[in-house]
């Protein structure tokens, strides 16, 4: 287990019952920032500082959400989300940037991650935007196994 990857308390928790988030910055402050912000009653929370050491943590715990900066010092958002996209159960991301417009938060839609966060953090706009992700996430997973059973009952 790296520095930056906080343990959970207990065993791994399931993503479809405990919000699990995978931040994703290099930057200390921002990380200190956002475990602050999700520091929720029920939200397990782990850090990375970029690309590679997210994949491991990835491989190690399972999670719903990322949040990534824009640029990260092994690669971007993007390699990250392509990382997501091949695994299953893909958790969603959301991007975060200092320079947050419109050309950006289209960009990150048009590419397939899940929403825009702008820094400095908002406590509220955070919260509410990963609570969001979650739920999406979860409705997503359920869906999927609703239909894996429906396909496996037309056998």
């Amino acid at each position: 287990m790296s520095g930056s990857d906080r343990p959970s308390t207990g065993g791994a928790p399931n993503p479809e019952r405990v919000v699990t988030v995978l931040t994703v910055s290099d930057y200390g402050e921002d990380r200190d920032c956002l475990r602050t912000i999700l520091k929720h009653s029920n939200w397990t929370i782990h850090e990375a500082r970029g690309c590679d050491e997210a994949a491991a943590a990835l491989g190690r715990h399972p999670v719903a959400v990322v949040l990534c900066d824009d640029t990260l010092p092994d690669g971007n958002w993007k390699r990250l989300l392509r990382e997501l996209e091949a695994r299953t159960a893909a958790p969603l991301l959301i991007v975060t940037a200092r320079d947050a417009d419109d050309r950006l938060w289209a960009e990150v839609l048009n590419e397939g991650a899940y929403d825009l966060l702008p820094k400095p953090f908002d406590r509220k706009e955070v919260i509410r935007v990963v609570g969001i992700a979650w739920l999406h996430w979860k409705d997503t997973q359920a869906g999927l196994h609703q239909m894996a059973i429906g396909h496996q009952a037309g056998m």
